[in-house]
């Protein structure tokens, strides 16, 4: 750990050191932003406090002058990608260097009347997708998520036999993947009603969102080499949070034999910051223990490291505030409260797998969790589960109820980390609102 994550440093910006914030110096998550009402590419930022610091102004102003060229350049780029190509030191070290200028006791006269020039708040930016996305993958990494869903088709056999030996996981749609706050459109495919003999094509009547963690890809493989277990966490930039928007009729007649295709191609929300590995070091903790009786990693997914370190400990809720509310004025009705450490497959493993045939890896590549589940009802990380398939209506804080969402509906996401002796950090937010169907 570094001086960056020192619970007793503070910042001059009072915001960033409310108890509320998501955003403490702790955190410095990096984004991409633009101010409001403007046109052109995105610049990167980092959060702090109710802020966005401008990196490329801050390297303009002569503030970043003691870091390497490459690190100065990689932050005059409109996307992160550049960035999240370099050694995860020399990462480290633009942290430093941003966390001392916005330090109490560390920033000097002239750096902090600077950097208080490059601050925007952050209601009058407009966030961007933090990278250029190449390619997404996600995962089926929730036990609990996995029978419950399975429990639906297959009462007596939940789990497929090679769920506990192999992290499953599909190749999804980088093109249609969208910022928090974007709208999405409600999709229309083929779907087979209950008992019909053949489909028809209509708009998805069971959509459905699904609570995820993101991993950004740093520093990748080359094609045709793997990336060892002890190697896999650092070759991540950091972490979002995700919403891969299912329809869930659409998939139940699509999925069999090759699994999802247009029932999740449509949309997927990433939250605009991305918490890097430094932030989250103090909130690493144990791979969730196997229960007896599990077979154990194949050797190419296992070592002491992982066991020890491989689970982070972020801590994920999720609701719905419907048009109703919105117009009412009324916030948004929490229904889930999931443990991102819970995941039977740790973000190592994820990556190890990935790249276990030699698959390439590149800068920017998102690979997702796949739904975060716990145990408890209310630990369940999609409608799909909280309402056992649609055949148990939810009610809301409001008394509305939801078997799966509406048009106007919009979905939040929220995650934070918190530990004694160390400062919380949160995520921020990943939203969307779900719109009619074309036409």
């Amino acid at each position: 750990m570094n001086r960056t994550l020192d619970s007793s440093r503070t910042s001059w910006l009072e915001s960033a050191s409310s108890r509320s914030t998501d955003f403490p110096i702790q955190n410095l998550p990096f984004g991409v932003f633009r101010r409001a009402g403007a046109s052109g590419p995105g610049t990167i930022g980092v959060a702090i406090g109710d802020r966005i610091l401008d990196v490329a102004g801050c390297q303009r102003d002569a503030l970043l002058e003691d870091l390497p060229g490459r690190v100065q350049r990689a932050c005059l780029e409109p996307a992160l990608n550049a960035l999240m190509s370099l050694p995860r030191g020399e990462v480290t070290a633009l942290r430093e260097r941003l966390s001392d200028v916005l330090a109490e006791g560390t920033a000097q006269p002239r750096e902090r009347e600077r950097a208080s020039r490059l601050l925007v708040a952050q209601g009058e930016a407009e966030m961007r997708l933090p990278c250029a996305i190449g390619d997404y993958t996600d995962f089926y990494a929730s036990i609990d998520h996995a029978t419950n869903v399975g429990r639906l088709f297959r009462p007596d056999n939940p789990l497929l036999p090679n769920y506990k030996w192999v992290p499953i996981g599909y190749h999804g749609r980088a093109s249609s993947i969208v910022v928090s706050g974007s709208e999405i459109r409600r999709p229309v495919g083929q779907v087979r009603p209950e008992g019909a003999d053949q489909p028809r094509v209509a708009a998805s009547a069971r959509l459905d969102y699904e609570l995820e963690v993101g991993c950004l890809v740093g520093q990748g493989n080359e094609l045709g080499r793997p990336i060892p277990i002890d190697e896999a966490h650092d070759r991540l930039f950091g972490l979002c949070l995700v919403n891969d928007w299912s329809a869930r009729d659409i998939q139940q007649w699509e999925y069999q034999p090759l699994g999802p295709f247009l029932a999740k191609s449509f949309a997927t929300t990433i939250s605009p910051w991305v918490i890097t590995l430094d932030a989250l070091e103090p909130f690493r903790v144990p791979a969730a223990a196997r229960p007896d009786g599990d077979p154990q990693p194949l050797p190419y997914l296992d070592s002491a490291s992982n066991r020890a370190r491989g689970g982070i400990d972020l801590r994920l809720t999720v609701g719905v505030r419907t048009r109703r509310m919105r117009e009412l004025g009324s916030p948004v009705s929490w229904m889930t409260e999931s443990e991102f450490r819970r995941m039977y497959w740790t973000v190592a493993q994820m990556v190890a797998h990935h790249a276990s045939n030699g698959c390439n890896l590149r800068p920017g590549d998102l690979i997702a969790s796949g739904t975060v589940s716990g145990p408890s009802e209310r630990e369940r990380g999609c409608l799909l589960e909280l309402t056992s398939g649609g055949t148990a209506p939810l009610t809301l804080d409001d008394g509305e109820t939801r078997t799966f969402l509406e048009d106007g509906d919009e979905v939040v996401i929220r995650g934070s980390c918190e530990r004694q002796g160390f400062v919380r950090i949160g995520f921020g937010e990943c939203r969307g609102i779900l719109t009619p169907a074309e036409g």
